[in-house]
């Protein structure tokens, strides 16, 4: 009896750590598909950005409440892209906000880069914001819009809010707000930059 239960227990163990192993290379696929994703809606953005020159007064200068213009790449929507050189991360930004175009490619969760108070938000991988808490005050942000209109700004606070703090991410103290969920997903990682 008790040889018997000693195997049924060997045998749930077993079950256990394949279960784990199966969701971590779950995990693992997931990461790679978004990087994927991600590196071919920036490759496009790219081919199809507006580089024609304006006037001497940009048209945000003139009319900040303007919409910020964007790029149709198969249904996809990107208002721009961002960089953030001491992580090596340039990424597209889309348009909206889903969990769906989370899985691509970070997102326009707020406001407008021309109001001064925009936020994105983006999944906690690798190749999106997953090393977002490791940003020092004083690193360099950029923000290209579709226009190329270049945004570069300082991190000023990097600090981890609890996720019903949704005001405190989109008050918009800030020009360019960047946030992802803690590993744990209990809380977020919220960079501001000026």
């Amino acid at each position: 009896m008790k040889n018997r239960f000693s195997k049924v227990l060997k045998n749930m163990g077993i079950l256990c750590i394949i279960g784990a192993l199966s969701l971590c290379a779950y995990n693992v696929f997931d990461t790679f598909r978004g990087y994927i994703a991600q590196k071919e809606i920036l490759e496009a953005y790219a081919k199809k950005i507006d580089k024609s020159k304006e006037g001497k007064i940009k048209d945000y200068l003139l009319n900040p409440d303007m919409e910020m213009p964007e790029v149709q790449l198969n249904g996809l929507s990107c208002v721009g892209t961002i960089e953030i050189p001491a992580l090596d991360l340039k990424l597209p930004v889309t348009s909206e906000w889903s969990y769906d175009l989370m899985k691509q490619a970070p997102c326009r969760y707020y406001g407008s880069i021309y109001q001064k108070n925009m936020v994105i938000a983006a999944h906690n991988s690798w190749f999106h914001f997953g090393r977002l808490s490791h940003l020092k005050e004083g690193q360099k942000v950029i923000f290209t819009d579709a226009k190329e209109h270049r945004f570069i700004y300082r991190v000023k606070v990097v600090e981890a809010l609890s996720p019903d703090c949704v005001e405190e991410v989109t008050n918009g103290k800030y020009p360019l707000t960047l946030f992802t969920c803690t590993l744990d997903a209990k809380n977020r990682v919220v960079v501001r930059c000026a």
